[in-house]
Protein backbone atom coordinates (compact mmCIF):
# COMPACT_ATOMS: atom_id res chain seq x y z
CA UNK A 1 0.00 0.00 0.00
CA UNK A 2 1.21 3.49 -0.78
CA UNK A 3 2.17 5.97 1.90
CA UNK A 4 -1.12 7.83 1.79
CA UNK A 5 -1.44 9.34 5.23
CA UNK A 6 -1.52 13.05 5.70
CA UNK A 7 -3.57 14.94 8.22
CA UNK A 8 -3.26 17.65 10.75
CA UNK A 9 -2.06 21.19 10.96
CA UNK A 10 0.12 20.95 14.05
CA UNK A 11 3.14 23.22 14.04
CA UNK A 12 6.51 21.64 13.45
CA UNK A 13 8.50 24.66 14.52
CA UNK A 14 7.62 27.77 16.47
CA UNK A 15 7.28 29.15 19.96
CA UNK A 16 3.88 27.72 20.89
CA UNK A 17 4.53 25.10 23.62
CA UNK A 18 1.20 23.39 22.95
CA UNK A 19 1.88 22.96 19.25
CA UNK A 20 5.41 21.81 19.94
CA UNK A 21 4.11 19.15 22.33
CA UNK A 22 1.41 18.08 19.85
CA UNK A 23 3.98 17.72 17.08
CA UNK A 24 6.36 15.66 19.21
CA UNK A 25 3.62 13.22 20.10
CA UNK A 26 2.18 13.07 16.59
CA UNK A 27 5.59 12.47 15.02
CA UNK A 28 6.03 9.40 17.20
CA UNK A 29 2.59 7.99 16.47
CA UNK A 30 1.02 9.07 19.78
CA UNK A 31 -2.08 10.56 18.18
CA UNK A 32 -4.44 9.91 21.08
CA UNK A 33 -2.11 11.66 23.53
CA UNK A 34 -1.65 14.58 21.14
CA UNK A 35 -5.41 14.92 20.70
CA UNK A 36 -5.88 14.87 24.48
CA UNK A 37 -3.67 17.95 24.81
CA UNK A 38 -6.09 19.84 22.56
CA UNK A 39 -9.31 18.65 24.20
CA UNK A 40 -9.44 21.38 26.90
CA UNK A 41 -9.11 24.14 24.31
CA UNK A 42 -12.43 25.39 22.88
CA UNK A 43 -12.99 26.74 19.41
CA UNK A 44 -13.00 25.64 15.82
CA UNK A 45 -9.24 25.47 15.24
CA UNK A 46 -8.38 23.15 18.16
CA UNK A 47 -11.41 20.98 17.39
CA UNK A 48 -10.38 20.63 13.76
CA UNK A 49 -6.77 19.87 14.65
CA UNK A 50 -7.87 17.27 17.19
CA UNK A 51 -10.10 15.62 14.59
CA UNK A 52 -7.28 15.58 12.07
CA UNK A 53 -4.99 13.80 14.51
CA UNK A 54 -7.56 11.10 15.18
CA UNK A 55 -8.26 10.67 11.46
CA UNK A 56 -4.54 10.20 10.90
CA UNK A 57 -4.51 7.59 13.65
CA UNK A 58 -7.18 5.64 11.75
CA UNK A 59 -5.12 5.63 8.56
CA UNK A 60 -1.91 4.55 10.29
CA UNK A 61 -3.39 1.97 12.66
CA UNK A 62 -6.80 0.98 11.28
CA UNK A 63 -8.27 1.69 14.71
CA UNK A 64 -10.12 4.47 16.51
CA UNK A 65 -12.89 5.08 14.00
CA UNK A 66 -15.62 6.02 16.54
CA UNK A 67 -13.33 8.51 18.28
CA UNK A 68 -12.41 10.09 14.96
CA UNK A 69 -16.07 10.35 13.95
CA UNK A 70 -16.98 12.01 17.26
CA UNK A 71 -14.12 14.49 16.99
CA UNK A 72 -15.01 15.26 13.40
CA UNK A 73 -18.66 15.92 14.24
CA UNK A 74 -17.50 18.37 16.92
CA UNK A 75 -15.22 20.10 14.43
CA UNK A 76 -18.08 20.38 11.93
CA UNK A 77 -20.41 21.77 14.61
CA UNK A 78 -17.94 24.44 15.77
CA UNK A 79 -16.90 25.59 12.28
CA UNK A 80 -18.19 29.07 11.47
CA UNK A 81 -16.05 30.51 8.65
CA UNK A 82 -15.69 29.05 5.17
CA UNK A 83 -12.06 28.10 5.86
CA UNK A 84 -13.14 26.20 8.98
CA UNK A 85 -16.00 24.47 7.16
CA UNK A 86 -13.69 23.65 4.29
CA UNK A 87 -11.10 22.19 6.64
CA UNK A 88 -13.73 20.04 8.34
CA UNK A 89 -15.02 18.83 4.97
CA UNK A 90 -11.47 17.94 3.95
CA UNK A 91 -11.06 15.84 7.10
CA UNK A 92 -14.45 14.21 6.48
CA UNK A 93 -13.29 13.24 3.01
CA UNK A 94 -9.98 11.94 4.30
CA UNK A 95 -11.67 9.77 6.92
CA UNK A 96 -13.96 8.32 4.27
CA UNK A 97 -10.93 7.72 2.05
CA UNK A 98 -9.12 5.94 4.90
CA UNK A 99 -12.09 3.65 5.55
CA UNK A 100 -12.24 2.79 1.87
CA UNK A 101 -8.54 2.22 1.24
CA UNK A 102 -8.18 0.06 4.36
CA UNK A 103 -11.20 -2.04 3.44
CA UNK A 104 -13.26 -1.07 6.49
CA UNK A 105 -16.20 0.13 4.39
CA UNK A 106 -16.59 1.51 0.88
CA UNK A 107 -17.05 5.25 1.39
CA UNK A 108 -15.51 6.39 -1.88
CA UNK A 109 -18.52 8.45 -2.95
CA UNK A 110 -18.60 10.17 0.44
CA UNK A 111 -14.88 10.93 0.16
CA UNK A 112 -15.27 12.52 -3.27
CA UNK A 113 -18.32 14.54 -2.21
CA UNK A 114 -16.68 15.84 0.97
CA UNK A 115 -13.50 16.88 -0.82
CA UNK A 116 -15.66 18.56 -3.46
CA UNK A 117 -17.38 20.57 -0.72
CA UNK A 118 -14.00 21.50 0.70
CA UNK A 119 -12.84 22.72 -2.72
CA UNK A 120 -15.91 24.96 -2.98
CA UNK A 121 -15.31 26.44 0.48
CA UNK A 122 -11.55 26.94 0.49
CA UNK A 123 -10.10 29.88 -1.42
CA UNK A 124 -7.32 29.09 -3.91
CA UNK A 125 -4.83 30.84 -1.61
CA UNK A 126 -6.08 29.25 1.64
CA UNK A 127 -3.45 27.57 3.80
CA UNK A 128 -5.47 24.34 3.74
CA UNK A 129 -5.70 24.27 -0.06
CA UNK A 130 -2.43 22.39 -0.76
CA UNK A 131 -3.44 19.60 1.62
CA UNK A 132 -6.83 19.40 -0.06
CA UNK A 133 -5.16 19.18 -3.48
CA UNK A 134 -2.98 16.38 -2.17
CA UNK A 135 -5.99 14.47 -0.88
CA UNK A 136 -7.79 14.87 -4.19
CA UNK A 137 -4.70 13.36 -5.78
CA UNK A 138 -5.02 10.37 -3.46
CA UNK A 139 -8.61 9.87 -4.56
CA UNK A 140 -7.62 10.09 -8.22
CA UNK A 141 -4.71 7.68 -7.85
CA UNK A 142 -6.02 5.07 -5.44
CA UNK A 143 -9.80 5.12 -5.86
CA UNK A 144 -10.31 6.31 -9.44
CA UNK A 145 -7.14 4.83 -11.01
CA UNK A 146 -6.52 8.09 -12.85
CA UNK A 147 -2.77 8.73 -12.65
CA UNK A 148 -2.86 11.81 -14.89
CA UNK A 149 -5.45 13.51 -12.68
CA UNK A 150 -3.45 12.47 -9.64
CA UNK A 151 -0.28 13.93 -11.14
CA UNK A 152 -1.96 17.29 -11.74
CA UNK A 153 -3.34 17.35 -8.19
CA UNK A 154 -0.01 16.39 -6.62
CA UNK A 155 1.76 19.09 -8.62
CA UNK A 156 -0.72 21.71 -7.41
CA UNK A 157 -0.25 20.49 -3.85
CA UNK A 158 3.53 20.55 -4.23
CA UNK A 159 3.53 24.11 -5.55
CA UNK A 160 1.16 25.25 -2.81
CA UNK A 161 3.15 23.54 -0.06
CA UNK A 162 6.31 25.18 -1.36
CA UNK A 163 4.67 28.61 -1.44
CA UNK A 164 3.29 28.25 2.11
CA UNK A 165 6.39 26.62 3.58
CA UNK A 166 4.49 23.44 4.47
CA UNK A 167 7.54 21.21 4.76
CA UNK A 168 5.87 18.06 6.04
CA UNK A 169 3.33 18.14 3.22
CA UNK A 170 6.23 18.42 0.77
CA UNK A 171 7.50 15.07 2.03
CA UNK A 172 4.18 13.58 0.95
CA UNK A 173 3.99 15.32 -2.42
CA UNK A 174 7.57 14.29 -3.21
CA UNK A 175 6.66 10.72 -2.25
CA UNK A 176 3.61 10.53 -4.47
CA UNK A 177 5.15 12.29 -7.45
CA UNK A 178 7.99 9.78 -7.15
CA UNK A 179 5.51 6.92 -6.97
CA UNK A 180 3.92 7.98 -10.24
CA UNK A 181 7.36 8.35 -11.82
CA UNK A 182 8.25 4.82 -10.71
CA UNK A 183 5.00 3.60 -12.20
CA UNK A 184 6.14 5.06 -15.54
CA UNK A 185 9.62 3.55 -15.25
CA UNK A 186 11.35 6.88 -14.58
CA UNK A 187 13.82 5.50 -12.05
CA UNK A 188 16.07 8.56 -11.68
CA UNK A 189 13.09 10.85 -11.06
CA UNK A 190 11.59 8.34 -8.65
CA UNK A 191 14.82 8.02 -6.65
CA UNK A 192 15.12 11.78 -6.40
CA UNK A 193 11.57 12.22 -5.14
CA UNK A 194 11.73 9.35 -2.67
CA UNK A 195 15.08 10.63 -1.45
CA UNK A 196 13.71 14.11 -0.87
CA UNK A 197 10.75 12.70 1.03
CA UNK A 198 13.04 10.66 3.28
CA UNK A 199 15.41 13.59 3.83
CA UNK A 200 12.59 15.89 4.95
CA UNK A 201 11.11 13.34 7.33
CA UNK A 202 14.46 12.63 8.93
CA UNK A 203 15.21 16.34 9.29
CA UNK A 204 11.82 17.01 10.88
CA UNK A 205 12.03 14.00 13.18
CA UNK A 206 8.84 12.56 11.69
CA UNK A 207 9.63 9.12 13.02
CA UNK A 208 6.27 7.49 12.27
CA UNK A 209 6.63 8.42 8.59
CA UNK A 210 10.28 7.45 8.18
CA UNK A 211 9.84 3.69 7.76
CA UNK A 212 7.39 4.12 4.85
CA UNK A 213 9.81 6.58 3.24
CA UNK A 214 12.69 4.11 3.54
CA UNK A 215 10.58 1.31 2.08
CA UNK A 216 9.46 3.51 -0.80
CA UNK A 217 13.03 4.47 -1.68
CA UNK A 218 13.99 0.79 -1.55
CA UNK A 219 11.52 0.11 -4.36
CA UNK A 220 13.53 2.37 -6.67
CA UNK A 221 17.05 1.34 -5.63
CA UNK A 222 19.13 -1.59 -6.88
CA UNK A 223 20.59 -4.25 -4.62
CA UNK A 224 22.23 -4.31 -2.13
CA UNK A 225 20.97 -0.81 -1.23
CA UNK A 226 17.33 -1.88 -1.50
CA UNK A 227 17.82 -4.63 1.07
CA UNK A 228 19.63 -2.26 3.42
CA UNK A 229 16.81 0.30 3.21
CA UNK A 230 14.12 -2.33 3.82
CA UNK A 231 16.03 -3.65 6.81
CA UNK A 232 16.20 -0.17 8.31
CA UNK A 233 12.49 0.33 7.59
CA UNK A 234 11.75 -2.95 9.35
CA UNK A 235 13.75 -1.89 12.39
CA UNK A 236 11.78 1.34 12.73
CA UNK A 237 8.51 -0.48 12.05
CA UNK A 238 9.19 -2.83 14.95
CA UNK A 239 10.33 0.05 17.15
CA UNK A 240 6.91 1.65 16.66
CA UNK A 241 5.07 -1.62 17.42
CA UNK A 242 4.00 -2.26 13.85
CA UNK A 243 2.83 1.23 12.85
CA UNK A 244 1.81 2.00 10.17
CA UNK A 245 0.02 -1.33 10.04
CA UNK A 246 -0.24 -1.39 6.24
CA UNK A 247 3.56 -1.36 5.90
CA UNK A 248 3.73 -4.97 7.13
CA UNK A 249 2.71 -6.32 3.73
CA UNK A 250 5.37 -4.28 1.95
CA UNK A 251 8.09 -5.45 4.31
CA UNK A 252 6.95 -9.10 4.39
CA UNK A 253 8.99 -10.36 1.39
CA UNK A 254 12.29 -9.18 2.85
CA UNK A 255 11.30 -10.48 6.28
CA UNK A 256 10.46 -13.89 4.84
CA UNK A 257 13.74 -13.92 2.92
Amino acid sequence: MADTAMSGSGSITGDDPLQTAVWRLRSRGCWTDAAALLAPHPGAAPSLQRASLLVERCLFTGEGWPEAEDALRLAEATAREDDERGGAASERGHLAYAATILGVRDRADEARAALGRAAALLAPTALARPLLDFRRGLIAEHLSDSPQSALAAYRRAHAGATAHGQTLLLSFTWRHLAGLALREGELAEARHGFGESLRIREELGYLVGTAPALAALADAEPEPEATRLRAEAGRLFRLLDGVPTWLAAQLAPSTAA
